[in-house]
């Protein structure tokens, strides 16, 4: 039983046999941007950090440290911001993976939570795939945290109760409920989100203030540890669950023999 499943918490030993036990590994990625006067610069890694060890224990892998960085330049109006160039974030994702890959990982799961970081894990993913030689599968968990949770959670909103919930399910110590102040209004920032995520219109905008001028909007004043816990394990669940039909599928579509081990949901 391995003490973590995080690659940096672990000896060399203990990496190489699980290599050979299953060749897994999950890459989180996010981003430091401001999330209102509540929550952490931080909250989008911590999401995607946490989601990942869970669905990491439930499938037997590793997850790589994805560094904190993303490609944010729309919240850089607001500081406590930073952000990478796609051209370096995409170069930090693949050498990070190919390293991996040269010590017999196989399967990837990229697991993101930061939208922005959407068309340059895309490119990176395309080069581990056919450059690498890597089976690559990504997961957008801001998305699949709005399918099961928006409904009852106001939607996926910057700084809303989905991102407060994702940062209370590991570091509660670092949301500040009695903080929440100036949400910028509901309305204008869901008509805004909705335009820019379709599939067939995809607006550029210029900074966050467009969908939100103080910077966030949301409402997560009924978030709790509780709740927190339950959408990581419903989250956690339903991405192992899908993945791990996907990558067999993908083992199959490639002619290969299926050795990615099958999911384990916790009961």
């Amino acid at each position: 039983m391995l003490p973590s499943r995080y690659f940096i918490d672990l000896t060399q030993p203990e990496i190489a046999a699980q290599f050979k036990k299953n060749p897994l590994v999950i890459l989180p990625a996010g981003s430091v941007e401001q999330h209102g006067p509540h929550l952490p610069t931080g909250t989008d890694i911590y999401a995607s950090n946490v989601i990942g060890h869970a669905v990491a224990e439930r499938m037997d892998g590793l997850v790589l440290p994805g560094g904190p960085l993303g490609v944010t330049p729309m919240h850089m109006p607001f500081e406590g911001t930073i952000t990478l160039t796609p051209e370096t974030y995409q170069r930090v994702v693949i050498e990070t993976c190919v390293s991996t890959a040269k010590h017999g990982a196989k399967y990837l799961l990229i697991l993101n939570w930061h939208e922005g970081n959407i068309p340059s894990l895309a490119i990176a993913a395309e080069s581990l795939h056919r450059d690498h030689g890597m089976t690559v599968l990504t997961v957008q968990a801001c998305y699949v945290a709005a399918e099961l949770y928006g409904h009852e959670c106001g939607g996926l909103t910057h700084g809303g109760e989905i991102e407060a919930l994702a940062v209370l399910a590991c570091r509660p110590e670092l949301v500040h409920l009695d903080r929440i102040d100036y949400s910028s209004d509901h309305s204008h920032g869901r008509k805004w989100d909705k335009l820019r995520r379709t599939r067939s219109y995809q607006p550029v905008l210029r900074d966050i203030k467009t969908i939100a001028p103080t910077g966030w909007y949301g409402a997560p004043e009924k978030a709790t540890v509780d709740k927190a816990q339950r959408m990581l394990n419903d989250i956690a669940d339903a991405i192992a669950r899908e993945a791990t039909e996907i990558f067999q599928l993908l083992d199959e579509a490639q002619g290969g023999t299926a050795e990615i081990k099958h999911m384990k949901v916790a009961g």
